[in-house]
């Protein structure tokens, strides 16, 4: 830091703020510090009695705390993501459209293991809506030497450290299972829940049957709706252990490959997910998800919905979070549940 004349201050570092006061118009930093001295500020500065300035010596070997922060922007940002303006260091992201936001954990973790920089961002595999904030990042003093700045560019590596994918526009076909629907004894009080769910994600549900408990119509009926063009097809009913519950057996008969009947997470513990060869998606839902606010099938859907295939052990790994609490407000995703 040192002391320098106002009009000899251009390109300089400003080290505190400096106060603007107009009576009964405003009293508030005229100049913030960090701010960079350009010409048009000179006169300005002059005005408010400012004939000297403390600034930062200017010094090849550090970045400004602004320029620092263009970098990690640059190793966060990639499609679908606008930025705001640069401000003392800190840049946000925000959605551009509705989509999946993803986020490379480790690389994070090891970005931020790197003092003197920070990158904050929301959960991975969260669902996000346009215009939502996505990350924000800071560098913490006011310059940085550009060595450390090296070290985030290597640790962040050759791909941007995050993504959000819009969602696909895919069609469902849904199959109600269960005698008591099927023979009329109970109305179907399932069947709306789901496509008001897919709905949400710009899912179309093109194909609905209603089917008894017999495992090889309920093959036949997802084989149908795979021939149709339909890219999930989803099970109602039938995913308990009792005897009249064929649904997980009918899913296996298809051929489609069983990533897991079952999955770490309460509501939704009876979950099953399979995939054909082409990608075809096929998902049994136990019936929490009739009734439950938030289940398994919330937090498998938007992966699905973005195209992402879902993995045995990302379903594993939703048990460290996957107890919902039950709010009596629903808050989801804005919650801990499933991250």
């Amino acid at each position: 830091m040192k002391l320098i004349r106002t009009e000899d201050a251009k390109g300089h570092v400003l080290c505190h703020d400096i106060t603007q006061i107009i009576k009964g118009v405003t009293k508030d930093a005229r100049f913030r510090k960090g701010h960079v001295v350009t010409n048009e500020d000179i006169p300005v500065l002059l005005s408010l009695g400012k004939d000297h300035l403390y600034v930062w010596e200017k010094d090849e070997s550090m970045y400004h705390e602004n320029e620092a922060a263009e970098i990690l922007k640059e190793v966060c940002i990639n499609e679908n993501m606008s930025t705001s303006e640069v401000k003392e260091g800190k840049i946000e992201l925000t959605a551009q459209c509705d989509g999946l936001f993803r986020v490379d954990v480790e690389r994070l973790d090891k970005i931020n293991e790197i003092d003197q920089v920070m990158i904050a961002t929301r959960h991975t595999n969260t669902p996000v809506k346009a215009g939502e904030k996505l990350l924000g990042t800071r560098v913490i003093p006011l310059v940085i030497k550009k060595e450390k700045m090296e070290q985030v560019k290597e640790a962040a590596g050759e791909q941007p450290l995050c993504e959000l994918l819009p969602y696909q526009k895919l069609k469902a076909g849904i199959i109600t299972t269960g005698n008591e629907v099927f023979y009329g004894r109970i109305q179907d009080t399932f069947t709306p829940v789901v496509v008001k769910k897919l709905e949400s994600y710009g899912i179309q549900t093109t194909d609905h049957v209603i089917l008894g408990d017999e495992k090889e119509k309920v093959t036949e009926a997802i084989l149908e709706m795979k021939k149709k063009g339909c890219h999930l097809i989803i099970t109602t009913g039938g995913m308990s252990v009792d005897p009249d519950d064929q649904t997980p057996g009918a899913i296996k008969e298809t051929g489609a490959k069983v990533i897991s009947y079952g999955a770490p997470v309460l509501p939704g513990a009876m979950f099953c997910l399979a995939y054909f060869e082409d990608g075809t998606v096929v998902m049994g839902l136990p019936g929490c998800v009739m009734y439950a606010k938030t289940t398994i099938f919330d937090l498998i859907l938007p992966r699905v919905a973005a195209g992402v295939p879902v993995t045995r052990k990302d379903l594993t790994r939703l048990g460290h979070g996957g107890l919902c609490l039950g709010c009596e407000e629903c808050r989801y995703p804005a919650c801990g549940f499933g991250k």
